[in-house]
């Protein structure tokens, strides 16, 4: 038995037809039949039943594809990762980055690695981090940057950066020279979220139900400066985190500690635990994750 007739079997049974799973592979009905009647010779079982034309699975036949399927992905997993031993001299990266972490972290990190391994072709995709935590999961993306924690048996990650979400104000607002805030402070304020595929979104309303409110979200966007131009009009109170704060016009916004409770904004590089992870990804992952580990 080889993984040739484990790739027979399945594709006979999925077809229903030699004459089908003979085209579909490439070879001619007599060297799949052949091939079916000798690993059934081998096994001393018959794996089809013939009636006609028509032909279906036996209890062994059954027994068979479901562990030639596991088999077969085994096998194809494995020949990724033999053709992934080269230099590194091509290959694809999917990555997956929040539109505030983009900005703020990685261009010189690109910057870096693009150096070091100029035949990579690195496809990024921005977008909140829950989608981007599904596209993951679902195997669209190698990577991803998520807000902490994610499920650590779905997936590995390494932190990128550890960080707590302030509050901006327009600078005439009635807080705004008060330096810090506690979010039931806030009750009565109109907020500006982010849209609901951000995890932020969730989480913050979440800590506001948590000291006994519900939020009065006026506004949503999937912008970071947008927000910031609305708290600027005086539209709302809207939290950022602190690297973005620095960035702020503070003639504009007053920027504010947010205590009781502080909320954290930790950002990681996520990856399926139980997926392949081709070699130009597992690279980036070392790479990126040398340097972020370095700055802290």
């Amino acid at each position: 038995m080889d993984i040739r007739h484990m790739q027979y079997v399945l594709e006979l049974a999925r077809s229903g037809s030699f004459t089908r799973a003979a085209q579909t592979l490439h070879i001619t009905q007599p060297t799949l039949s052949k091939a079916i009647k000798s690993l059934e010779e081998e096994l001393g079982v018959e794996l089809f039943k013939r009636d006609g034309k028509r032909i279906e699975l036996t209890d062994a036949g059954r027994a068979i594809t479901g562990q030639a399927h596991n088999i077969t992905e085994a096998f194809h997993n494995l020949t990724l990762e033999l053709e992934d031993l080269t230099n590194l001299n091509k290959g694809v990266i999917r990555i997956g980055i929040p539109p505030m972490a983009g900005s703020s972290f990685f261009p010189q990190v690109l910057r870096q690695f693009r150096q070091k391994y100029p035949g990579l072709v690195i496809q990024m995709v921005e977008d909140g981090a829950k989608k981007l935590e599904t596209k993951v999961a679902e195997g669209k993306l190698d990577v991803g940057v998520v807000l902490l924690p994610v499920d650590g048996e779905r997936f590995d990650s390494f932190t990128v950066v550890k960080e707590r979400l302030k509050v901006i104000v327009h600078t005439g607002h009635p807080l705004a020279d008060s330096g810090t805030v506690p979010l039931r402070k806030l009750a009565e304020e109109p907020f500006i979220l982010f849209k609901e595929e951000f995890a932020l979104h969730d989480r913050i309303i979440a800590e506001c139900h948590r000291v006994g409110f519900r939020p009065n979200v006026q506004y949503e966007s999937s912008q970071w400066d947008f927000i910031y131009e609305l708290a600027a009009a005086g539209l709302g109170v809207a939290m950022l985190p602190e690297t973005i704060c620095r960035s702020l016009d503070k003639s504009r916004v007053a920027v504010l500690d947010l205590v009781e409770p502080q909320i954290p904004w930790h950002l990681g590089m996520i990856w399926g635990k139980k997926s392949y992870l081709p070699l130009a990804a597992r690279e980036w992952v070392r790479f990126t994750g040398g340097i972020f580990n370095s700055q802290r």
